[in-house]
């Protein structure tokens, strides 16, 4: 078995247990526990997990769920809410846009109000949401469902052939080193054709994503024009992003937990 898809199994168990034990893995695997250690400290220098005595646990200070789900992810909800309302000033009537599957997105499509807009999305929470909205032109990619996405298939290959104003990426981590990160393959081909035909790029990450990698790269930093996240993440974090040519947009959150204005 490589390696990825070691780490990939490692993360699944994790993700359904909570931990897990280098001699469990060396069995499962048919590795030695040598190798099961290495594979441990190349996740956790990703952000991806925490090493023990004996195994490996969540981060329990980590992102959101590094794969898939059927439902959206629940965590820095109020993070989510109001970067999804700072990236909504950034939209405007008669845009073409794209909307990448994530929890943070699905949020952004929420807020969207019934107005003349085209909408490009492969995720099925979005495209449920914005169905009952007849103003709104939706455009779904082809491919086969995956939990709550479409991926896949060559029809989508005639995204390459569309004038996308405004991309509104999700993405799993983000790092100064791999920089925009996923964990699966497919997933990471689609982003790539959104990416390639879009005008502007927004990714829409909550503080919690900055200095993590997942296992595959998609984009680099500079590919990226604008980071749409929220105040919690750390002044000299987003210092150093910036430094690297990156607008940083934080969406403000009140003590009340009421959204309140962004700043750049």
């Amino acid at each position: 078995m490589l390696a990825a898809e070691r780490h990939r199994v490692i993360i699944e168990l994790l993700e359904s247990s909570s931990a897990v034990k280098v001699s469990e893995l060396s069995e499962r695997f048919g590795v030695t526990e040598k190798t099961v250690r290495e594979d441990l400290e190349k996740l956790e220098e990703k952000g991806l997990l925490r090493r023990i005595h004996g195994g490996a646990v969540l981060d329990s200070g980590g992102e959101d769920s590094l794969l898939p789900l059927q439902i959206p992810n629940s965590k820095h909800q109020r993070e989510k809410a109001a970067i999804a309302e700072l990236a909504l000033s950034c939209i405007e009537p008669n845009d073409i846009v794209a909307f990448d599957a994530g929890s943070s997105t699905l949020e952004l499509a929420k807020l969207l109000p019934n107005m003349a807009l085209t909408v490009i999305t492969n995720d099925l929470l979005i495209i449920r949401e914005l169905t009952a909205k007849e103003d709104i032109r939706l455009v779904v990619p082809g491919g086969y469902r995956q939990n709550n996405m479409l991926i896949g298939g060559e029809s989508q290959e005639w995204i390459s052939r569309l004038n996308i104003h405004k991309l509104f990426l999700s993405t799993t981590g983000v790092h100064m080193e791999y920089g925009l990160t996923i964990f699966t393959e497919e997933m990471a081909k689609l982003k790539k054709l959104y990416m390639d035909n879009a005008k502007t790029v927004y990714c829409l990450a909550d503080h919690s994503k900055f200095d993590k990698g997942a296992l595959i790269t998609y984009a680099a930093l500079e590919d990226v024009q604008t980071i749409i996240t929220d105040d919690g993440i750390a002044p000299e974090v987003a210092a150093r992003y910036e430094a690297r040519g990156l607008q940083i947009m934080r969406a403000e959150l009140g003590v009340s937990g009421k959204r309140m204005k962004g700043k750049g």
